[in-house]
């Protein structure tokens, strides 16, 4: 069974940028990318890096710890097949922002 959470509305989300949001417990980050919006845990991979702060350009977020960089659309690793951060499915019902946990 899906649970799906609000999370923001979608005016609340920049175009192009990241946000975080504490969610049931977890740190999760959102990105926006013209009408769509992506979901992945919060903390980087690597050192628990705030990476829904980090530098958004196209479709990957670098961390503005130690410069890690990740696809928002998929959370793979850009330079490591082996790499992923979690990712999580979004839906937006009537300008609000909600994620499956």
């Amino acid at each position: 069974m899906s649970n799906f959470v609000r999370v923001c509305s979608v005016d609340e989300l920049t175009d192009g940028a990241g946000r975080e949001y504490a969610v049931e417990g977890q740190m999760l980050a959102l990105f926006r990318i013209g009408d769509e919006v992506f979901a992945m845990d919060g903390l980087c991979p690597h050192a628990g890096g705030p990476i829904g702060t980090g530098t958004l350009r196209k479709d990957v977020v670098t961390c503005p710890w130690h410069g890690w960089q990740l696809n928002v659309r998929t959370g793979q690793h850009c330079l490591s097949a082996n790499i992923k951060a979690n990712t999580f499915p979004v839906e937006i019902r009537d300008g609000e922002v909600f994620v499956e946990l």
